[in-house]
């Protein structure tokens, strides 16, 4: 099949990253799945687990969503599903009425507390004999690319 616009070397480049970020990701999710499964977790629910416990205050799924960089309806289904397990309760928004804040329960912290200690020896052994500052490399030019396609997102909407 041949295509239309011709990208340049960088383009090709950038494109077998992200066709391999996107292999990683997939390869993430099922490790994270396996990692968690007898916590009755997922990699999505940990993640928003995570997510939750890492911001200053409580705040509603639209803004959990906004600061993951996440649907919000998806992030709301998997609240939901955490609610069910007693990971999460809802609180009342002083600031909108509509949009309840998500805050972690005891037995959220202690499955959160639980999954991150099992990700400490197992991204201990997955690190093994990289170099940190490839891993750093990397890390630099994720948050490039992640910046410009935000800002391109603004762009979009003006």
């Amino acid at each position: 099949m041949e295509y239309k616009g011709k990208r340049t070397v960088a383009g090709d480049a950038l494109t077998g990253l992200i066709l391999d970020l996107f292999r990683l990701n997939s390869l993430l999710l099922t490790a994270g799945d396996r990692l968690v499964a007898r916590l009755g977790l997922t990699s999505a629910r940990w993640q928003i687990l995570g997510a939750v416990a890492a911001a200053d205050r409580p705040q509603p799924v639209a803004w959990l969503a906004r600061d993951m960089g996440a649907n919000r309806q998806n992030v709301q289904r998997i609240i939901n599903d955490l609610h069910k397990q007693g990971l999460v309760v809802f609180e009342s928004n002083p600031h909108h009425r509509r949009a309840q804040l998500v805050v972690l329960t005891d037995k959220g912290k202690h499955a959160l507390d639980a999954a991150m200690r099992l990700q400490a020896p197992w991204i201990n052994r997955v690190s093994e004999g990289l170099l940190i500052k490839n891993i750093q490399t990397f890390h630099r030019v994720i948050i490039a690319l992640r910046q410009r396609l935000e800002d391109n997102e603004t762009d979009d909407e003006a």
